[in-house]
Protein backbone atom coordinates (compact mmCIF):
# COMPACT_ATOMS: atom_id res chain seq x y z
CA UNK A 1 0.00 0.00 0.00
CA UNK A 2 0.99 3.05 -0.87
CA UNK A 3 2.45 5.69 1.69
CA UNK A 4 -0.59 8.13 2.51
CA UNK A 5 1.48 10.53 4.59
CA UNK A 6 -0.90 9.52 7.52
CA UNK A 7 0.88 10.30 10.51
CA UNK A 8 1.65 13.44 9.78
CA UNK A 9 -1.40 14.40 8.42
CA UNK A 10 -3.21 13.22 11.58
CA UNK A 11 -0.94 14.83 13.72
CA UNK A 12 -0.91 18.19 12.10
CA UNK A 13 -4.90 18.30 12.33
CA UNK A 14 -4.44 17.68 16.02
CA UNK A 15 -2.02 20.50 16.29
CA UNK A 16 -4.66 22.46 14.66
CA UNK A 17 -7.20 21.39 17.01
CA UNK A 18 -5.21 22.30 19.73
CA UNK A 19 -4.13 25.56 18.67
CA UNK A 20 -7.38 26.79 17.26
CA UNK A 21 -9.70 24.84 19.79
CA UNK A 22 -7.85 25.12 22.94
CA UNK A 23 -5.59 28.42 22.39
CA UNK A 24 -2.40 26.30 23.05
CA UNK A 25 0.34 27.72 21.15
CA UNK A 26 2.81 25.07 19.16
CA UNK A 27 6.00 25.86 20.73
CA UNK A 28 4.08 24.24 24.14
CA UNK A 29 3.06 21.48 22.24
CA UNK A 30 6.30 20.42 20.64
CA UNK A 31 7.87 20.96 23.74
CA UNK A 32 5.06 18.38 25.40
CA UNK A 33 6.13 15.95 23.21
CA UNK A 34 2.61 15.95 20.81
CA UNK A 35 4.96 14.84 17.96
CA UNK A 36 7.88 12.54 19.40
CA UNK A 37 6.64 9.35 18.39
CA UNK A 38 7.01 10.38 14.68
CA UNK A 39 9.38 9.68 12.41
CA UNK A 40 11.88 12.81 12.10
CA UNK A 41 10.70 13.25 8.59
CA UNK A 42 7.20 12.77 9.84
CA UNK A 43 7.61 15.41 12.45
CA UNK A 44 9.21 17.99 10.31
CA UNK A 45 5.98 17.41 7.94
CA UNK A 46 3.55 17.68 10.32
CA UNK A 47 4.73 20.98 11.94
CA UNK A 48 4.82 22.23 8.33
CA UNK A 49 1.26 21.05 7.40
CA UNK A 50 0.01 23.00 10.51
CA UNK A 51 2.38 26.05 9.92
CA UNK A 52 0.95 26.33 6.32
CA UNK A 53 -2.26 26.05 7.08
CA UNK A 54 -2.44 28.46 10.02
CA UNK A 55 -0.44 31.16 7.25
CA UNK A 56 -3.22 30.47 4.97
CA UNK A 57 -6.26 29.83 7.34
CA UNK A 58 -8.15 32.64 5.45
CA UNK A 59 -7.73 31.67 2.19
CA UNK A 60 -8.64 28.33 3.42
CA UNK A 61 -12.12 28.64 4.90
CA UNK A 62 -12.91 31.46 2.34
CA UNK A 63 -12.19 28.45 -0.47
CA UNK A 64 -14.04 25.61 1.61
CA UNK A 65 -17.16 27.66 2.63
CA UNK A 66 -17.95 27.73 -1.16
CA UNK A 67 -18.42 24.12 -0.73
CA UNK A 68 -20.20 23.72 2.55
CA UNK A 69 -23.42 24.78 3.72
CA UNK A 70 -22.53 24.84 7.37
CA UNK A 71 -19.35 24.07 9.22
CA UNK A 72 -18.64 20.32 10.42
CA UNK A 73 -17.16 19.66 13.64
CA UNK A 74 -13.54 21.19 14.13
CA UNK A 75 -11.52 18.13 14.13
CA UNK A 76 -13.10 17.49 10.30
CA UNK A 77 -13.20 21.39 9.49
CA UNK A 78 -9.01 21.29 10.20
CA UNK A 79 -8.71 18.38 8.29
CA UNK A 80 -10.65 20.09 5.25
CA UNK A 81 -8.17 23.09 6.01
CA UNK A 82 -4.91 20.94 5.83
CA UNK A 83 -6.38 19.71 2.44
CA UNK A 84 -7.25 22.97 1.35
CA UNK A 85 -3.53 23.93 1.30
CA UNK A 86 -1.93 21.20 -0.02
CA UNK A 87 -4.12 20.74 -3.07
CA UNK A 88 -3.95 24.58 -3.71
CA UNK A 89 -0.35 24.84 -3.13
CA UNK A 90 0.42 22.03 -5.50
CA UNK A 91 0.51 18.49 -3.45
CA UNK A 92 -0.68 15.84 -5.80
CA UNK A 93 -5.25 15.80 -5.39
CA UNK A 94 -5.19 12.22 -5.42
CA UNK A 95 -3.17 11.48 -2.64
CA UNK A 96 -4.61 14.42 -0.44
CA UNK A 97 -8.21 13.91 -0.96
CA UNK A 98 -7.50 9.43 0.00
CA UNK A 99 -5.59 10.30 3.13
CA UNK A 100 -8.02 12.89 4.13
CA UNK A 101 -11.14 10.68 3.36
CA UNK A 102 -9.26 7.69 5.17
CA UNK A 103 -8.12 9.92 8.26
CA UNK A 104 -11.85 11.14 9.07
CA UNK A 105 -13.10 7.68 8.66
CA UNK A 106 -10.94 6.20 11.51
CA UNK A 107 -12.15 8.78 13.79
CA UNK A 108 -14.20 7.32 16.42
CA UNK A 109 -16.65 10.30 16.20
CA UNK A 110 -16.86 11.81 12.44
CA UNK A 111 -16.46 8.70 10.50
CA UNK A 112 -19.96 9.22 9.55
CA UNK A 113 -18.35 12.73 7.63
CA UNK A 114 -16.20 10.63 5.26
CA UNK A 115 -18.45 11.42 2.35
CA UNK A 116 -18.42 14.79 3.08
CA UNK A 117 -15.06 15.34 3.12
CA UNK A 118 -14.13 13.37 -0.11
CA UNK A 119 -16.68 15.21 -1.87
CA UNK A 120 -15.54 18.72 -0.59
CA UNK A 121 -12.08 17.89 -1.21
CA UNK A 122 -12.46 16.90 -5.02
CA UNK A 123 -14.38 19.85 -5.50
CA UNK A 124 -11.56 22.23 -4.51
CA UNK A 125 -9.03 19.90 -6.39
CA UNK A 126 -11.13 21.02 -9.23
CA UNK A 127 -11.49 24.85 -8.48
CA UNK A 128 -9.35 25.46 -5.34
CA UNK A 129 -5.92 26.41 -7.06
CA UNK A 130 -7.05 29.18 -9.72
CA UNK A 131 -9.04 30.57 -6.30
CA UNK A 132 -6.32 30.92 -4.45
CA UNK A 133 -3.70 32.96 -5.94
CA UNK A 134 -6.50 35.28 -6.72
CA UNK A 135 -7.32 35.94 -2.72
CA UNK A 136 -5.38 38.51 -0.38
CA UNK A 137 -2.20 37.50 1.46
CA UNK A 138 -4.67 36.36 4.72
CA UNK A 139 -5.48 38.98 7.79
CA UNK A 140 -4.42 39.24 10.74
CA UNK A 141 -7.59 38.81 13.87
CA UNK A 142 -9.08 41.84 14.40
CA UNK A 143 -7.56 42.11 17.99
CA UNK A 144 -4.47 42.03 16.99
CA UNK A 145 -4.58 43.93 13.45
CA UNK A 146 -6.64 46.97 15.13
CA UNK A 147 -3.75 48.11 17.24
CA UNK A 148 -1.11 47.46 14.88
CA UNK A 149 -2.98 49.19 11.79
CA UNK A 150 -3.16 52.48 14.30
CA UNK A 151 0.83 52.08 15.32
CA UNK A 152 1.81 51.82 11.80
CA UNK A 153 -0.80 52.32 9.18
CA UNK A 154 -3.29 50.23 7.00
CA UNK A 155 -0.30 50.33 4.02
CA UNK A 156 2.26 48.86 6.20
CA UNK A 157 0.39 46.57 7.57
CA UNK A 158 -1.06 44.97 4.20
CA UNK A 159 2.84 44.76 4.30
CA UNK A 160 3.46 43.00 6.93
CA UNK A 161 0.82 40.04 6.69
CA UNK A 162 2.16 39.86 3.28
CA UNK A 163 5.38 38.79 4.89
CA UNK A 164 3.96 37.03 7.35
CA UNK A 165 2.20 34.56 4.51
CA UNK A 166 5.21 34.11 2.99
CA UNK A 167 6.79 32.70 6.14
CA UNK A 168 10.77 32.70 7.10
CA UNK A 169 13.80 31.10 5.20
CA UNK A 170 16.31 30.11 8.42
CA UNK A 171 19.12 32.06 9.61
CA UNK A 172 22.05 31.30 11.27
CA UNK A 173 24.87 32.48 13.35
CA UNK A 174 28.27 31.63 12.76
CA UNK A 175 30.28 30.85 15.58
CA UNK A 176 33.12 33.15 13.79
CA UNK A 177 33.29 33.02 10.23
CA UNK A 178 29.65 33.99 8.20
CA UNK A 179 31.16 33.13 5.41
CA UNK A 180 32.65 29.78 5.76
CA UNK A 181 28.94 29.08 7.21
CA UNK A 182 27.14 30.00 4.13
CA UNK A 183 29.48 28.11 1.53
CA UNK A 184 29.24 24.97 3.97
CA UNK A 185 25.29 25.32 4.22
CA UNK A 186 24.49 26.80 0.93
CA UNK A 187 23.53 30.20 2.51
CA UNK A 188 24.35 33.55 1.98
CA UNK A 189 25.64 36.52 3.95
CA UNK A 190 22.80 39.25 5.03
CA UNK A 191 24.04 42.52 5.72
CA UNK A 192 23.94 42.33 9.35
CA UNK A 193 26.10 39.27 9.14
CA UNK A 194 23.55 36.60 9.62
CA UNK A 195 23.39 34.21 7.04
CA UNK A 196 20.21 32.92 5.03
CA UNK A 197 19.15 29.20 4.30
CA UNK A 198 16.49 28.97 1.97
CA UNK A 199 14.71 25.57 1.55
CA UNK A 200 17.12 23.91 4.71
CA UNK A 201 15.47 21.03 5.73
CA UNK A 202 16.38 18.95 8.52
CA UNK A 203 18.26 21.53 10.67
CA UNK A 204 20.38 18.76 12.38
CA UNK A 205 20.95 17.29 9.68
CA UNK A 206 22.50 20.59 7.98
CA UNK A 207 26.53 20.06 7.32
CA UNK A 208 28.19 22.22 10.55
CA UNK A 209 25.14 21.92 13.21
CA UNK A 210 26.94 18.89 15.30
CA UNK A 211 30.23 20.28 14.78
CA UNK A 212 28.60 23.77 16.59
CA UNK A 213 29.98 25.93 14.64
CA UNK A 214 27.01 28.17 13.85
CA UNK A 215 23.27 28.02 15.34
CA UNK A 216 19.60 28.74 14.72
CA UNK A 217 18.52 32.71 15.05
CA UNK A 218 16.47 35.16 13.14
CA UNK A 219 18.35 37.93 11.61
CA UNK A 220 16.63 40.37 13.36
CA UNK A 221 16.87 38.54 16.83
CA UNK A 222 21.01 38.69 16.29
CA UNK A 223 20.83 42.18 16.23
CA UNK A 224 20.45 43.40 19.79
CA UNK A 225 24.09 41.41 20.82
CA UNK A 226 25.69 43.12 17.80
CA UNK A 227 24.55 46.49 18.91
CA UNK A 228 25.79 45.81 22.56
CA UNK A 229 29.29 45.22 21.03
CA UNK A 230 30.84 42.87 23.97
CA UNK A 231 34.41 42.94 24.33
CA UNK A 232 36.57 40.48 25.15
CA UNK A 233 36.52 40.15 29.31
CA UNK A 234 33.36 42.10 29.69
CA UNK A 235 30.92 40.86 32.51
CA UNK A 236 27.72 40.72 30.63
CA UNK A 237 23.89 39.82 32.31
CA UNK A 238 21.73 37.71 29.98
CA UNK A 239 18.54 38.13 31.09
CA UNK A 240 15.54 36.24 30.15
CA UNK A 241 18.37 34.32 28.30
CA UNK A 242 16.61 30.95 26.66
CA UNK A 243 16.71 29.69 24.37
CA UNK A 244 20.28 31.05 24.06
CA UNK A 245 21.39 32.40 20.84
CA UNK A 246 22.10 35.71 22.34
CA UNK A 247 24.11 33.89 25.46
CA UNK A 248 25.98 32.08 22.38
CA UNK A 249 26.41 35.07 20.72
CA UNK A 250 28.40 36.76 24.29
CA UNK A 251 30.34 34.11 24.71
CA UNK A 252 31.83 33.67 21.12
CA UNK A 253 32.69 37.39 21.44
CA UNK A 254 34.73 36.75 24.67
CA UNK A 255 32.39 38.23 27.50
CA UNK A 256 32.00 36.37 31.01
CA UNK A 257 28.33 35.70 30.47
CA UNK A 258 25.89 35.00 33.33
CA UNK A 259 22.84 33.51 31.67
CA UNK A 260 19.36 33.48 33.59
CA UNK A 261 15.84 32.52 32.66
CA UNK A 262 13.22 31.09 35.16
CA UNK A 263 12.57 27.97 32.95
CA UNK A 264 14.47 24.69 33.53
CA UNK A 265 13.70 22.65 30.83
CA UNK A 266 14.31 25.79 28.21
CA UNK A 267 17.73 26.61 30.26
CA UNK A 268 18.23 22.81 29.62
CA UNK A 269 18.36 23.49 26.00
CA UNK A 270 20.81 26.59 26.31
CA UNK A 271 23.02 24.08 28.30
CA UNK A 272 23.29 21.57 25.44
CA UNK A 273 23.77 24.51 22.71
CA UNK A 274 26.56 25.74 24.75
CA UNK A 275 28.04 22.56 24.83
CA UNK A 276 27.68 21.45 21.33
CA UNK A 277 28.93 24.53 20.38
CA UNK A 278 32.08 24.51 22.63
CA UNK A 279 31.09 28.05 24.34
CA UNK A 280 31.15 28.81 28.20
CA UNK A 281 28.49 30.49 30.18
CA UNK A 282 27.25 30.39 33.99
CA UNK A 283 23.57 29.46 33.72
CA UNK A 284 21.21 29.89 36.30
CA UNK A 285 17.93 28.85 36.70
CA UNK A 286 16.05 31.93 38.59
CA UNK A 287 13.62 34.86 37.87
CA UNK A 288 15.42 37.41 36.59
CA UNK A 289 14.55 39.37 38.72
CA UNK A 290 16.33 37.82 41.80
CA UNK A 291 19.72 38.52 40.12
CA UNK A 292 22.13 40.32 42.12
CA UNK A 293 25.64 41.99 41.38
CA UNK A 294 26.48 44.51 39.06
CA UNK A 295 28.10 44.01 35.46
CA UNK A 296 29.37 46.07 32.07
CA UNK A 297 26.50 45.41 30.37
CA UNK A 298 23.00 44.06 30.63
CA UNK A 299 21.01 42.45 28.06
CA UNK A 300 17.37 42.08 29.23
CA UNK A 301 15.59 40.14 25.80
CA UNK A 302 12.12 41.11 28.25
CA UNK A 303 8.92 38.41 27.78
CA UNK A 304 6.57 40.23 25.19
CA UNK A 305 3.84 39.27 23.33
CA UNK A 306 6.54 37.61 20.28
CA UNK A 307 4.10 39.66 18.16
CA UNK A 308 7.22 40.43 15.74
CA UNK A 309 7.70 36.14 15.13
CA UNK A 310 4.38 35.57 13.32
CA UNK A 311 6.12 34.72 10.35
CA UNK A 312 7.91 32.14 12.03
CA UNK A 313 4.98 31.36 14.10
CA UNK A 314 1.67 31.68 12.95
CA UNK A 315 0.04 30.12 15.38
CA UNK A 316 0.09 33.41 17.79
CA UNK A 317 -2.17 35.08 16.74
CA UNK A 318 -4.76 32.11 16.52
CA UNK A 319 -3.83 30.64 20.07
CA UNK A 320 -4.08 34.16 21.30
CA UNK A 321 -6.37 36.81 22.51
CA UNK A 322 -3.90 40.25 23.85
CA UNK A 323 -5.40 39.72 27.79
CA UNK A 324 -2.22 39.39 29.09
CA UNK A 325 -0.26 41.64 27.27
CA UNK A 326 -1.44 44.30 29.88
CA UNK A 327 0.30 42.16 32.53
CA UNK A 328 3.20 41.54 29.89
CA UNK A 329 3.80 45.33 29.86
CA UNK A 330 4.19 45.88 33.44
CA UNK A 331 6.43 42.66 33.94
CA UNK A 332 8.51 44.75 31.31
CA UNK A 333 9.02 48.02 32.94
CA UNK A 334 10.12 46.10 36.60
CA UNK A 335 12.36 44.14 34.65
CA UNK A 336 14.13 47.35 33.17
CA UNK A 337 14.13 48.77 36.54
CA UNK A 338 16.17 45.69 37.92
CA UNK A 339 18.41 45.25 35.11
CA UNK A 340 19.08 48.84 35.12
CA UNK A 341 20.19 48.16 38.88
CA UNK A 342 22.75 45.53 37.41
CA UNK A 343 24.55 47.95 35.47
CA UNK A 344 27.65 49.49 36.83
CA UNK A 345 27.90 53.53 36.35
CA UNK A 346 29.68 53.99 32.67
CA UNK A 347 27.97 50.75 31.94
CA UNK A 348 25.34 49.78 29.00
CA UNK A 349 21.35 48.27 29.17
CA UNK A 350 20.75 46.96 25.95
CA UNK A 351 16.66 45.94 26.12
CA UNK A 352 14.74 44.32 23.50
CA UNK A 353 11.21 42.46 22.49
CA UNK A 354 10.36 40.56 19.59
CA UNK A 355 7.22 42.80 19.33
CA UNK A 356 5.53 45.19 16.90
CA UNK A 357 3.72 46.66 19.46
CA UNK A 358 4.91 50.18 20.47
CA UNK A 359 4.08 49.44 23.89
CA UNK A 360 6.44 47.10 24.83
CA UNK A 361 9.30 48.99 22.76
CA UNK A 362 9.09 52.86 22.37
CA UNK A 363 6.73 53.39 24.81
CA UNK A 364 8.78 51.16 27.56
CA UNK A 365 12.13 53.59 26.73
CA UNK A 366 10.26 56.67 27.27
CA UNK A 367 8.87 55.51 30.40
CA UNK A 368 11.90 54.62 31.76
CA UNK A 369 13.64 57.90 30.52
CA UNK A 370 11.64 59.54 33.16
CA UNK A 371 12.17 56.90 35.65
CA UNK A 372 15.59 57.08 36.02
CA UNK A 373 17.74 60.19 35.59
CA UNK A 374 21.03 58.84 34.94
CA UNK A 375 19.70 56.68 32.00
CA UNK A 376 19.99 58.38 28.64
CA UNK A 377 20.08 56.06 25.20
CA UNK A 378 22.95 55.91 22.89
CA UNK A 379 21.54 56.15 19.21
CA UNK A 380 24.93 55.95 17.92
CA UNK A 381 25.56 52.28 19.02
CA UNK A 382 22.86 51.27 16.47
CA UNK A 383 25.20 52.42 13.61
CA UNK A 384 26.17 48.36 13.02
CA UNK A 385 26.51 46.78 9.38
CA UNK A 386 22.93 46.50 7.83
CA UNK A 387 20.75 48.55 9.57
CA UNK A 388 18.98 51.27 7.63
CA UNK A 389 18.99 54.93 9.61
CA UNK A 390 15.62 55.01 8.57
CA UNK A 391 14.69 52.29 10.91
CA UNK A 392 15.83 54.62 13.76
CA UNK A 393 12.92 55.56 16.17
CA UNK A 394 12.67 59.36 17.77
CA UNK A 395 13.43 58.11 21.45
CA UNK A 396 16.68 56.79 20.18
CA UNK A 397 15.66 53.08 19.13
CA UNK A 398 15.68 50.64 16.86
CA UNK A 399 12.41 49.58 15.27
CA UNK A 400 12.73 46.35 12.82
CA UNK A 401 9.36 44.55 11.11
CA UNK A 402 8.53 41.95 9.24
CA UNK A 403 8.30 44.22 6.15
CA UNK A 404 11.73 45.38 5.50
CA UNK A 405 14.13 43.41 3.75
CA UNK A 406 11.33 42.42 1.46
CA UNK A 407 13.75 42.02 -1.47
CA UNK A 408 15.64 39.33 0.56
CA UNK A 409 12.66 37.67 2.32
CA UNK A 410 11.71 40.48 5.30
CA UNK A 411 12.90 39.60 8.93
CA UNK A 412 11.19 39.42 12.48
CA UNK A 413 9.73 42.79 14.18
CA UNK A 414 11.80 43.48 16.85
CA UNK A 415 12.39 46.71 18.99
CA UNK A 416 15.86 47.59 20.48
CA UNK A 417 17.51 50.01 22.34
CA UNK A 418 20.75 50.90 24.19
CA UNK A 419 20.80 52.80 27.72
CA UNK A 420 23.78 54.20 29.24
CA UNK A 421 24.53 54.89 32.31
CA UNK A 422 26.03 58.28 33.56
CA UNK A 423 29.24 57.24 34.82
Amino acid sequence: MADTGLPARRSAVYLLDQILGEGRLMSELLTAGTLDKLEPEDRARAARLAQDTLRGLERADRILQKHLSKYPPLTVRNALRVGAVELCTGTAAHGVVNAMVELVSRHKHYSHLKGLTNAVLRKVAADGPAAWDALRAPRLPKWLRGPLVEAWGADAMARMEIAHFAGAPLDLTAKSDASAIAALTGGTVLPTGSVRVENAGQVSAMPGFSDGTWWVQDAAAALPVRILAPQPGETVLDLCAAPGGKTMQLAAAGARVTAVDDSSVRMGRVAENLARTGLKAEVLVQDARATSGTFDAVLLDAPCSATGTIRRHPDLPHAKDGSEFGDLIAMQSELIDHAWDRVKPGGRLVFCTCSLLPDEGEVQVDEALERHEDMRTDADALGVPGVDPAWRTSEGGLRLRPDYWSDLGGLDGFYIAVLRKAG
